[in-house]
């Protein structure tokens, strides 16, 4: 397997990563226009150069609580048009090397070790499916697996994250 150039960020303690080629941005907090019949996974929209963009809590779509206020907004690119995710923290460019363990968690790709911590490599348009349409935030036993930082023993071996919330 050849290397991926990813983003890497942090959405709480956890680190997740997605393709860089799927980014189209990172945004510093930008202005709200909040949407008070929205799931609460959708913290609201944001005008990005004249296209209006949803904002959605990476936090609240991983089942791990909420990232709010969103410091950070990583715009990807997505079937659904441009979508921003609220991260915790300034995201940074990185090089991934082979997967050091799979994740069962729906919307990811594998788990990969970045400086000693494992992150979970996202797979945009799986992670996202829905989460506009339906109105439903999924269910936490869809997105919740064992916390990244809690995988890394598993990682090492090799084994398959198992799902199931540590929380």
């Amino acid at each position: 397997m050849t290397d991926l150039h990813a983003v890497l960020f942090p959405v709480g303690v956890d680190l997740y990563a997605v393709p860089i080629e799927r980014i189209e941005e990172v945004v510093v907090a930008p202005t709200l226009t909040r949407l008070v019949t929205a799931p609460s996974h959708v913290l609201g929209l944001f005008n990005l150069r004249g296209q209006i963009v949803p904002l959605i809590d990476a936090a609240a779509l991983l089942g791990l609580g909420s990232v709010e206020p969103a410091a950070f907004v990583v715009v990807l690119q997505s079937r659904q048009g441009l979508i921003g995710l609220a991260v915790t923290d300034l995201p940074e460019r990185v090089i991934l090397g082979a997967p050091v363990g799979t994740s069962e968690l729906a919307g990811t790709v594998g788990c990969f070790l970045v400086r000693n911590r494992v992150a979970v490599l996202l797979e945009p348009d799986s992670l996202l499916a829905g989460a506009l349409l339906d109105g439903e935030r999924p269910r936490s036993g869809q997105r919740a697996a064992r916390r990244p930082s809690a995988q890394l023993d598993s990682a090492r071996t090799g084994d398959t994250v198992a799902s199931g919330s540590a929380r």
